[in-house]
């Protein structure tokens, strides 16, 4: 793959960015699960879902779970993207998707919360409860993998699970926040598996 974890670092104006993020996302509609990886890492660390949702958002308590909910979906409907325009032109339809969805959560006065009812709230249930997503854990990269599974399986806070890892706790929450975006692709890409060998 032309764009190496590396070389994510010295990509360093917008318009080159953008086109990363164009080549990234036709790998991974392809079906490259690195080009997945990737994809939410640049995403991630340029802050492209952040800003997005930033647009619409004025609540900054709300903006992480907003922007994790974005990464998430990225990562589970990318193969829906066809490159008709540009990656960060879908990537900002969505994010306002993300961020309409929290407002009408809001407004339906729905308790936030221990009862929030995001993506993030979901996966973090999903991965303490499941046999198959726990499996689906171990396709992770391992900088991922051990993040996610302090926070959302061991549940500790993120300042004990930095501890624990040797990390900051940004740089936990950053992989606590791209493993479960990448777990959400798996987790769709096994259901779509399964019920294509179900079919006879």
């Amino acid at each position: 793959m032309p764009l190496a974890r590396r070389s994510l670092g010295e990509v360093s104006d917008e318009a080159e960015r953008d086109t990363a993020l164009d080549v990234l996302a036709r790998h991974a509609t392809g079906g490259s699960q690195m080009a997945v990886e990737l994809l939410i890492e640049a995403i991630d660390r340029w802050g492209v879902a952040r800003s997005a949702v930033r647009r619409v958002l004025l609540d900054e308590a709300a903006l992480d779970d907003v922007t994790q909910d974005t990464l998430i979906t990225v990562a589970q409907a990318v193969g829906s993207f066809r490159g008709e325009a540009k990656f960060t032109t879908w990537l900002h339809q969505l994010a306002r998707n993300r961020a309409v969805d929290h407002l009408r959560r809001v407004r339906a006065a729905e308790p936030l919360g221990d009862h929030d009812h995001s993506e993030a709230a979901r996966m973090s249930s999903m991965v303490a409860s499941r046999a198959v997503v726990r499996q689906l854990l171990e396709e992770l990269p391992e900088r991922y993998r051990d993040a996610v599974l302090l926070r959302d399986v061991e549940r500790l806070p993120y300042a004990e699970a930095a501890v624990r890892l040797g990390r900051n706790v940004n740089t936990v929450k950053s992989h606590v926040a791209r493993g479960r975006a990448l777990l959400a692709g798996l987790v769709v890409r096994e259901g779509e598996e399964g019920m294509e060998g179900g079919v006879e």
